[in-house]
C-alpha cells in the first residue's frame, strides 16, 4: 500500500473557538520501529478535544494540533519491529498511550502512570488521513459494527466500564445507578454498562425525544434535568421510595455535584470524570461522612479493560449510538453541534 507523504487533516495553530480549526494539508506522520500507521475512516469527538482547542491553564500543546482520540480505520503500515498487527486490517484504536516500564503498567492500572497520555491531547489525533499509534493499542475492529460506530466506542466504553467496574464504583447485579448526561457519549455508554451488569438505571437528559432514546438504550427511569434543575436529588427520592441510589456516574461538575451527594443512599458511591460545567465544587464534608459516601475520580481506562469490552461490543451487549456524522472538513461544524449539547450519543467525522 503506498503512502504518500502528505494528507489532508484538520488542525488548529491557536487556541480559540471552533473558527479556529482548518481543513489543510499536513505531512502523514513517520513510523517509529514499534509503531503503526492507521488510515482513518471515522474518528469520534469528546469533550476533551473542546477542552484542548479552547486551552487549558498548565496544558502546553505542541502547535498546530491534530485533535482525535477516537480512531477507526485501516492499518496502513507497520515499523519494522511489529510481527502481530497486519497491515490491512480493519482496527480501531485503545486511546490511551501507556508509556514506558511503571509499577502501574505492571498491574495493570497504566491510564495511572505518570507518563500516561491521551491520543489527540498531547500528541497528533485523528482528525485527519493517517494517525501514527503504538502498534499494541490497535485491535481488531468488531465485525458488527461500521466504522463510524467502531470510533464511537472506544474512550466513552472504555471511561464508563472503568468508572463502573471493580477498579472504581464496583457497581453489583442489583444496586441501582443515577446517570447525569444520559445523552452525552459517555452517558450513552454508562447506561448500557450499568444495565448490562444488572442494575436498575435512572439517567437525566434535556428533553422527552432523548428521554425516549434513553429508555431505548436501557434507562429504566429518566429525569429531565432542565424542569427538574437544581432538584435532581428529589426526582431520584421520588424515584426510590426516599432512598437514593447507590451510584451516580457524573462528568458535569458544579452544576449538579451537590445533588448527585445528595442523591445517594447511604453508603453510595460517587464517580466522576469531567468538568463540563467548570472545575470547582463546594462539599458539605458532613454529607459525606454522615452517610458515609465514597467519591472516586476516574480517567479514561486501562488496556486490559479495552479486551473485557471488546467480546461485549462484538456481540452486541453494548452497542455505539451515533448521532449524526460529519464529513473531516466540517470537523468545525461538529464542535459546534457538541458545545450545543444538541446531540445524543457520538458525534463523528467521516475520513
Amino acid at each position: 500500500m503506498d503512502i504518500p507523504r502528505t494528507m489532508q487533516a484538520v488542525r488548529f495553530h491557536e487556541h480559540g473557538g471552533p473558527e479556529v480549526l482548518r481543513y489543510e494539508e499536513a505531512p502523514v506522520p513517520e513510523l517509529g520501529a514499534r509503531d503503526a500507521l492507521v488510515r482513518v475512516k471515522g474518528c469520534a469527538l469528546n469533550r476533551l478535544d473542546v477542552w484542548t482547542r479552547r486551552g487549558m491553564p498548565g496544558v502546553k500543546i505542541p502547535l498546530p494540533h491534530i485533535l482525535g482520540c477516537d480512531v477507526a480505520g485501516e492499518v496502513a503500515a507497520v515499523g519494522s519491529a511489529v510481527e502481530h498487527v497486519a497491515v490491512g486490517m480493519q482496527c480501531l484504536v485503545h486511546p490511551g498511550i501507556p508509556g514506558g516500564p511503571s509499577v502501574e503498567r505492571l498491574r495493570g492500572d497504566d491510564n495511572v502512570a505518570p507518563d500516561f497520555r491521551v491520543l489527540g491531547y498531547t500528541l497528533d489525533g485523528g482528525y485527519a488521513q493517517y494517525v501514527r499509534v503504538p502498534s499494541d493499542n490497535v485491535f481488531p475492529k468488531p465485525e458488527n459494527l461500521s466504522f463510524e460506530e467502531a470510533a464511537a466506542a472506544p474512550l466513552t466504553f472504555l471511561t464508563a466500564w472503568h468508572m463502573l467496574g471493580r477498579r472504581r464504583a464496583d457497581l453489583r447485579a442489583g444496586e441501582s445507578v443515577l446517570v447525569i448526561g444520559g445523552n452525552s457519549g459517555v452517558g450513552v455508554a454508562a447506561i448500557q454498562v450499568a444495565k448490562a451488569k444488572g442494575a436498575r438505571v435512572i439517567a437525566t437528559v434535556g428533553n422527552a425525544e432523548k428521554a425516549g432514546w434513553a429508555r431505548e438504550i436501557g434507562a429504566d427511569e429518566v429525569i429531565d434535568h432542565y424542569a427538574r434543575a437544581g432538584e435532581i436529588h428529589k426526582a431520584v427520592y421520588e424515584l426510590t421510595d426516599g432512598l437514593g441510589v447507590d451510584v451516580v456516574v457524573e462528568h458535569v461538575g458544579p452544576a449538579v455535584f451537590s445533588q448527585c451527594l445528595k442523591a445517594l443512599k447511604r453508603g453510595g458511591r460517587l464517580v466522576t470524570c469531567g468538568v463540563t460545567s467548570g472545575p470547582s465544587v463546594e462539599i458539605d464534608l458532613r454529607t459525606v461522612f454522615a452517610k458515609h459516601l465514597t467519591i472516586y475520580g476516574s480517567y479514561m481506562g486501562s488496556m486490559s479493560e479495552t479486551l473485557e469490552l471488546l467480546p461485549l461490543l462484538a456481540d452486541g451487549r453494548l452497542r455505539p449510538v451515533v448521532d449524526k456524522v460529519f464529513p473531516l472538513a466540517q470537523a468545525g461544524d461538529a464542535h459546534r453541534r457538541m458545545e450545543e449539547s444538541a446531540h445524543f450519543g457520538k458525534i463523528v467525522l467521516a475520513v
